[in-house]
């Protein structure tokens, strides 16, 4: 499924979907769910989890001041820290917009 429309509004991204269907997502979810390996480790081949330490997320990493599409398959957000190195695909921010994938 893929996003015909995405718009920031205030402290969520509302998307439109090929369906027809929209979702708002807040963006301090957006940001909590980033899926870079910063954010959320990477794993080696015997899946042992390699993971930045936790940072205090200051209110300028809840606001999105730019949105790129990536291709045909993700979007990727520039927040208001600076990070923008989470790659969004359509799938993993569908999950996100209905409560899913949120660690």
């Amino acid at each position: 499924m893929r996003p015909v429309d995405m718009q920031p509004i205030g402290g969520e991204l509302a998307v439109r979907w090929e369906d027809g269907t929209e979702s708002y997502v807040p963006l301090e979810v957006l940001r909590r769910g980033c899926p870079c390996a910063g954010c959320k480790g990477e794993v080696d081949i015997l899946g042992n989890l390699y993971k930045n330490p936790e940072k205090p997320l200051t209110p300028a990493a809840f606001q999105m001041v730019r949105l790129d599409r990536v291709g045909g398959y993700a979007v990727q957000p520039t927040w208001g820290d600076g990070h923008s190195s989470g790659l969004y695909a359509f799938d993993y921010l569908r999950r996100l917009a209905e409560g899913e994938g949120q660690t």
